[in-house]
C-alpha cells in the first residue's frame, strides 16, 4: 500500500525528496513537507482549503490528522516548524507548532492555537482555539492549562526524540525500498 498523494483545488503537495511518507498516508492539496520530515502510517494531511507546512526534521506520528479551514471561514494555515514532534494519534486543526515544539500523543490543538518553541502539550490534552503554550512550559488537561515548567532533561529528551525519528525514517525508507 503506497501513500495516497494528490492535487485538489489546483494545489499539489510539495514533498522534499528526503522526507519519509509511510504507506497508508493520505496527503492532498496545499501541503509543503521539508527535508528529513517523517509522516507515519495512517496519517491524513488535508490541505484542501488552506496551507499545511511542516519544517525540516519534524515528525508526525501514526494516525494523526492535520486539517485547516479556509480564511473566508475564519480558518488559518497549519504550521509545524523545524525539529518538532507530533505524537501518535494527534488532531491538529489550523494550529502552529513552532521549532522544537512537542505535541503529546492523543492530544488536540485547535485553530489559532500555538505551541511555542521548547513548549509541550502533554499527552491527551485539549488546547482550545487561540491559546498559546509558552516556551519552556508543559500544558496538560482538557482544556489544557499550565501544568509545570519543562526541565533541561525534558528538552534534551525531545531533541533525542527528533533525532531518533529522522534516523528511524531512513531505516523504514530503506526497508520499504528493498521490499
Amino acid at each position: 500500500m503506497q501513500p495516497l498523494i494528490y492535487s485538489v483545488n489546483g494545489k499539489t503537495p510539495q514533498i522534499h525528496g528526503t522526507a519519509f511518507i509511510a504507506p497508508g498516508v493520505v496527503i492532498c492539496g496545499d501541503v509543503k513537507i521539508a527535508a528529513d520530515v517523517s509522516i507515519w502510517f495512517g496519517c491524513v494531511l488535508r490541505g484542501d482549503v488552506n496551507e499545511i507546512s511542516i519544517g525540516r526534521g519534524s515528525n508526525v506520528q501514526e494516525a494523526s490528522i492535520l486539517h485547516v479551514d479556509s480564511p473566508e471561514s475564519g480558518g488559518c494555515a497549519l504550521t509545524i516548524g523545524e525539529m518538532a514532534l507530533v505524537g501518535h494519534k494527534c488532531m491538529l486543526h489550523g494550529t502552529t507548532i513552532e521549532n522544537g515544539g512537542f505535541m503529546g500523543m492523543c492530544s488536540t490543538a485547535l485553530d489559532h492555537s500555538v505551541i511555542q518553541s521548547g513548549a509541550m502539550l502533554a499527552a491527551g490534552s485539549f488546547l482550545t482555539g487561540g491559546k498559546v503554550v509558552p516556551g519552556g512550559e508543559i500544558w496538560a488537561g482538557s482544556p489544557a492549562k499550565k501544568f509545570r515548567d519543562m526541565t533541561p532533561e525534558m528538552a534534551t529528551g525531545n531533541h533525542h526524540g527528533v533525532t531518533h525519528y529522522i534516523e528511524n525514517a531512513r531505516t523504514h525508507g530503506a526497508a520499504l525500498a528493498g521490499a
